[in-house]
């Protein structure tokens, strides 16, 4: 029988949108409908790869070892630190050069007079 504690839990999962659903819906409005069907196809098949590594059962053999699954846990950080490290000296909004210097055009003029 199923507890009222669980089917409440359940609405809530299925009301909150995902970040796949939120990603889809922002480049939709931001960039149009072609855009957002892309964006949802590379949501969806971004899956996959966890799907087949269930399905062949890499997961419950990386349950099984903890030194596998550190390993990939190890490797999953190092990915992330390199994502960040190339997002850092890209050249956009969020690149970082040594030769800049801060903004002071966000300040208000009776601000900076003081």
């Amino acid at each position: 029988m199923l507890s009222t504690q669980f089917l409440l839990t359940a609405l809530v999962v299925v009301l909150a949108p995902g970040t796949g659903v939120v990603y889809t819906l922002a480049v939709a409005l931001g960039q149009g409908r072609r855009a957002g069907l892309w964006a949802a196809l590379g949501c969806t098949f971004g899956i996959v790869p966890a799907m087949l590594a269930a399905m062949f059962g890499l997961a419950a053999l990386m349950h099984s070892s903890a030194l596998l699954f550190q390993a990939v846990k190890v490797a999953g950080v190092a990915y992330l630190l390199y994502l960040a490290w190339q997002m850092l000296h890209e050249g956009g909004a969020l690149g970082y050069k040594k030769t800049q210097r801060p903004r002071r055009d966000w300040l208000s003029p009776s601000a900076a007079r003081c």
